[in-house]
């Protein structure tokens, strides 16, 4: 304590020694900064004075719930974000997952097994399984880009397409069901403790590892501060002896390995596969990464931003629910945070350029 004091002090003292027009550049510079969190607060503490059960225990958790399954997602696009690129094929490739998972995790009892003749795989099997699909997909994306430097929107809607074929292809839009409960409720939607009544699913504590382990990546690997590097000026970063091109396809290959994993917990939560999971995922993954403060200018992005993105966006979309607003109108609101948080972004680097 005795070491922050003198430090908030003499910030105080340099913000008082500043003439008016700096002291309010400096105020308008946060409030740019933090504009699409303040916001969304203000949206919070509406929804919760015009709805109260809002952020009641079992909201609460609910929305914590909703982070989880969402927040692997946002981590690798966010990884895509900072090399100022994207990816779109990350809600389909979800949706594969989920469905590579499901057909091989229903349960031998049934007369219409999606798999006539085989019992579930062993579910730490199947996880790496799908990963690895996943994985694969990110190959390909990193490697477009990487190599036939071709724009990241460009390759990952074409891989979006074909990854969305191929499962329409395989499954003929069937819904998987049945689920074998070694996968369901012993391992992914097993209750971990309570919180008033409402059960905390396990799939939770599997977030936060994952979380873990991006921000080690991030933060504490010489790949991730070649991402970091990339991302800010490749040219640079290049001179310098970073293999770009591995490291772009590293980051597109590990970020479609968090959407594997991705739809191997929607298909357990949702208790089977079907055609809508993954559906616009990459949107709400996207806008939560913009809203977290990772920069589309590259170079710029935190783990515990993108975790505090996420939690705001699950804030938003379940805030409408109380609010009762449709699901049509959910999608321009969706839309409008992303057009918003993207210019908001924009502003900010062209102001401190």
């Amino acid at each position: 304590m005795s070491e922050i004091k003198p430090d908030v002090n003499k910030k105080v003292n340099q913000l008082r020694e500043m003439d008016a027009r700096d002291r309010w550049r400096l105020i308008g510079n946060w409030l740019l900064d933090h504009a699409m969190i303040i916001i969304i607060l203000l949206m919070v503490i509406y929804i919760q004075i015009q709805r109260p059960a809002f952020l009641a225990t079992a909201s609460i958790v609910n929305i914590i719930q909703l982070t989880a399954t969402r927040l692997p997602i946002a981590l690798g696009i966010a990884g895509a974000i900072i090399l100022t690129g994207t990816d779109l094929s990350a809600g389909r490739v979800v949706g594969l997952g989920a469905f590579v998972s499901a057909i091989l995790l229903q349960k031998s009892d049934l007369a219409n097994r999606f798999l006539a003749g085989m019992g579930p795989w062993p579910v730490v099997i199947v996880l790496v399984v799908v990963m690895a699909v996943g994985g694969i997909v990110g190959l390909v994306n990193g490697f477009c880009v990487a190599k036939f430097k071709l724009h990241p929107f460009i390759v990952t809607l074409s891989t979006q397409l074909i990854t969305y074929g191929l499962y329409l292809t395989l499954s003929n839009a069937a819904q998987i069901s049945n689920l074998d409960a070694s996968y369901t409720s012993d391992l992914v939607i097993k209750p971990m403790f309570r919180l008033g009544n409402t059960p905390v699913m396990s799939y939770v504590a599997f977030a936060i590892i994952v979380t873990a382990i991006m921000w080690f990546i991030w933060n504490k690997t010489t790949f991730g501060k070649n991402m970091f590097a990339v991302g800010s000026n490749e040219e640079a970063a290049r001179v310098s002896g970073v293999n770009v091109t591995m490291v772009i396809i590293g980051v597109f290959a590990l970020a479609g390995v968090t959407y594997g994993y991705t739809g191997f917990i929607e298909a357990a939560r949702m208790g089977a596969s079907t055609g809508t999971i993954g559906l616009n995922y990459e949107l709400d993954a996207i806008a939560a990464c913009v809203i977290g403060g990772v920069s589309f200018v590259g170079g710029i992005g935190k783990i515990s931003g993108v975790v505090l993105g996420v939690v705001l966006m699950q804030l938003i979309m379940s805030g409408m629910t109380f609010l009762g607003i449709s699901g049509n109108t959910t999608y321009i609101i969706k839309g409008l945070v992303i057009l918003i948080a993207c210019a908001i972004d924009m502003r900010k680097y062209l102001t401190k350029k």
